[in-house]
């Protein structure tokens, strides 16, 4: 832009077909510069953007970009760039949020090798790491590479284990990839494909037929910057329609382009706030653009921007609500609140299943809804996906390469114990011990093929630290049975903790008794019971030696001093024989 007295002129150069070349862009941004202009609107890719942000830093011309999303265009190297659309730094937290809500270890990212490309999977796997997943293959695609190059590419990509594929390229070549992944049975179930925002773009602005076949695409998770529904929105995009009515444009408007107009209204406010606080235009010469034998280059016609110092100020100071939402730049000088859309691509068109903001992770509430509340990344929510194949089943995200072996794991073929480790062949392994493995086998998130091999011949118990030692040798993946940890094994190989506590035990039969209400009666076996009477009659015969003398009760004839010893023996229990206390009043 380029300001004079009078007013704000708007001064455009457009990019030729292969505009995207950093040397034409180059020299395009140099004609720019000529023009003495005050802020710099674009450019439309990261590439181009690395090569103009050095020359607006000599200039002190700020340059804010709708488009070049690559997290390395950083304010700490080129401290006159600003962007004004969604950092791919916050796109990749996206990705790695997807990853592991629905708890895949491992993604492929293929992209495109270039500045943009490689930012973003840098961003990729530093997101990542954090959910504690890998980028387990990196499946690179020079610029502009033809059909056979990108179906090379997927062909290795493919015989890796990992089937969760993030692809972050430029339209031409995203299409070119999905047109190969078709014809090589790529986009079939079991197979997931997490594709950032370009495709949303293309989707929103191109007619049918720049994507020829919505088949190639089905299943897709597709990423968006949000822009929330809003009546600057709807006004925007009234005028737009009838715009392109009236001068036969297919195209439709996507979130770049909503970004572009707020960024227009961003500097138009800047320089407004510029020369209301009492600022001039004015431009000097730099005597390091001429070279040493004093020969004008033509870079001599470039001049600084004396006030670009406090036009950036002024720029970081915006704070206005767009159709793209709130338009106010943070502390890293990357829009405030950002967030995207979540889409599912199927039939003919896409449909919302999610959104994502760095408040509050993944949720199907909007986010301008959500940065009302407290930050709460407990609840992640998405609603169904239907993936790749026509399938509601989620895919595992993981195979056995096709190249791989089968985890070789070896059993010791003993002659005692049978019920721990039993071996009738290879394909007939049986036991406690394999049970135990083959129920940790099914817990991994992934299938892993395993091939037992017998050690030993079954008449004799084999060297369990032989077994041990072909383990360290390579010679075996694993060894699995009743093994003991000693130390002999432990210094050649691991062990994993054992799975049976250590320790004494008592191994008893278990009789199983029915329930009787004449269960307290167990205990009294026939023997206790003769004692027990004989200790009554033992006390009856005592008390009687003591009291017949001079206890007349304890008197008469032989039948009756029988009876009484009898009687008094079994009462002792249950009454106390001692004179009762009266109470006289």
């Amino acid at each position: 832009m380029r300001v004079n007295p009078q007013s704000l002129i708007l001064v455009m150069k457009s990019h030729s077909p292969d505009g995207l070349h950093p040397f034409r862009s180059s020299s395009l941004s140099f004609q720019l510069m000529e023009e003495n202009v005050v802020a710099v609107i674009g450019p439309q890719s990261s590439g181009i953007g690395h090569v103009i942000s050095h020359v607006a830093n000599e200039l002190h011309v700020p340059l804010l970009s709708f488009a070049a999303t690559d997290p390395a265009l950083a304010a700490l190297e080129y401290p006159y760039f600003l962007r004004t659309t969604i950092s791919d730094y916050f796109q990749m937290n996206a990705v790695a949020s997807i990853v592991d809500y629905y708890q895949w270890k491992r993604v492929t990212a293929i992209y495109v090798d270039d500045d943009y490309g490689r930012g973003g999977v840098s961003a990729l796997g530093d997101a990542l790491a954090t959910k504690r997943a890998i980028i387990s293959y990196k499946a690179a695609i020079p610029p502009n590479s033809n059909a056979d190059v990108i179906s090379d590419v997927l062909v290795r990509a493919n015989m890796m284990e990992s089937r969760v594929m993030v692809v972050h390229v430029n339209p031409d070549t995203g299409k070119r990839i999905f047109s190969a992944a078709n014809k090589l049975q790529m986009v079939a179930s079991g197979y997931v494909w997490i594709v950032t925002d370009w495709l949303a773009a293309v989707l929103d602005s191109s007619a049918s037929r720049d994507l020829k076949d919505m088949s190639h695409i089905q299943g897709l998770i597709v990423l968006r910057q949000h822009t929330p529904e809003s009546d600057a929105k709807n006004k925007f995009i009234s005028k737009w329609n009838t715009m392109a009515r009236n001068r036969s444009v297919t195209s439709g408007l996507n979130s770049y382009g909503f970004y572009a107009y707020d960024s227009v209204w961003t500097v138009a406010r800047a320089i407004d706030q510029f020369l209301d606080s009492g600022q001039q235009i004015n431009f000097s010469t730099d005597p390091r653009l001429h070279d040493s034998n004093g020969n004008t280059l033509r870079l001599s016609t470039l001049k600084i921007f004396d006030g670009g110092e406090q036009m950036l100020q002024q720029l970081l100071l915006t704070n206005f609500t767009g159709v793209t939402g709130p338009v106010q730049f943070g502390s890293d000088r990357n829009l405030v609140r950002p967030a995207y859309d979540i889409l599912n691509v199927g039939g003919s068109g896409s449909r919302l299943i999610g959104y994502w903001s760095n408040h509050s992770g993944l949720s199907i509430a909007a986010p301008e809804i959500l940065y009302q509340k407290p930050p709460n990344t407990s609840a992640q929510q998405l609603y169904n996906v239907l993936w790749p194949g026509d399938s509601t089943t989620m895919p595992r995200g993981w195979v056995f390469r096709n190249n791989g072996q089968a985890l070789r794991v070896g059993v010791p073929n003993k002659a005692s114990f049978k019920d721990l480790v039993s071996s009738r062949g290879p394909g007939n392994v049986t036991g406690y011990c394999i049970d135990v493995f083959n129920t940790a086998i099914k817990l991994l998130p992934y299938p892993v093929p395993v091939q037992f091999v017998t050690i030993g011949d079954g008449t004799k118990n084999p060297s369990y630290i032989g077994i041990v030692s072909m383990v360290a040798a390579n010679t075996l993946d694993a060894a699995v049975g009743d093994f003991a940890i000693v130390r002999n094994g432990t210094a050649i190989s691991e062990y994993t903790q054992p799975y049976v506590e250590a320790g004494l035990v008592i191994v008893a039969p278990v009789k199983q008794t029915p329930p009787s209400a004449w269960a307290f009666l167990k205990p009294f076996t026939l023997e206790m019971w003769c004692v027990t009477g004989a200790l009554f009659i033992l006390v009856g015969v005592v008390v009687w030696l003591l009291e017949h003398r001079i206890n007349e009760d304890f008197r008469g004839s032989p039948r009756r001093q029988v009876i009484t010893i009898i009687w008094f023996s079994f009462s002792t229990m249950f009454t106390a024989h001692s004179k009762s206390c009266r109470c006289f009043t």
